[in-house]
């Protein structure tokens, strides 16, 4: 019987604040950029984990995500590896709108997604399994190719929850309880196959605080 794989640490991380977020309006698959604090936010990151290693930087393929793991690439000399199958889960009809105004327009389809079906999509979006089996399987591939090794994953709080629930095994129909701040850090051991996943820190925002005048 041959040896197991060697575990990969992940630095998971959410990307910076964008305008969509302050006004809580459903981003999904929509390409908006990060606003004037989330680009902060992404600098201040740099900083944070500037004596950190890092063997690679991965990030999906949205503005929002890329642009906040630029300032940490850039520093170090590295490229963004830019991955489709990060990005945020697809809500279709109710991208770019509050959740308010998603219920009061669609009040059959919102009363339907809030059964937390794993299995259902909303017209142009995909379901939490749909989501969840691309971010696993990009997961396990990057994990498998830089086994033994330390990844920065710049991604969305949709993403993250997936990996979270993955690896406590909380169902999707339970709501959720952890955090997903923006440009949190979250330490996660990862091994080929699966991936098996352990959490080793989540929702770290320390440097935030830190830097919470920067911020302002």
């Amino acid at each position: 019987m041959s040896d197991p794989a060697p575990y990969t640490s992940l630095v998971l991380i959410r990307h910076g604040e964008t305008e969509w977020n302050s006004a809580a309006r459903i981003q999904g698959y929509r390409d908006i950029g990060l606003s004037d604090r989330g680009r902060r936010q992404a600098d201040v990151l740099a900083r944070h984990l500037a004596g950190h290693r890092l063997d690679a930087i991965y990030a999906s393929d949205l503005s929002r995500a890329i642009q906040t793991a630029e300032p940490l690439a850039r520093t170090r000399g590295m490229e963004v590896r830019v991955d489709a199958r990060l990005k945020e889960r697809g809500f279709g009809i109710f991208e770019g709108h509050t959740y308010d105004e998603a219920q009061a327009k669609w009040p059959n389809e919102y009363a339907v997604w809030r059964q937390r079906d794993p299995a259902h999509a909303l017209p142009g979006g995909e379901s939490y399994l749909q989501a969840r089996a691309r971010v696993l399987q990009c997961l396990d591939q990057i994990v498998q190719e830089h086994a033994g090794r330390t990844v920065a994953i710049l991604t969305h709080g949709g993403v993250l929850d997936i990996v979270y629930r993955a690896a406590v095994g909380i169902p999707w129909q339970t709501p959720r309880s952890h955090l997903l701040p923006n440009a949190s850090i979250n330490h996660v051991q990862a091994r080929h196959p699966g991936p098996e996943l352990v959490v080793l820190a989540w929702a770290q925002s320390e440097h935030l605080d830190a830097a919470r005048d920067e911020l302002a």
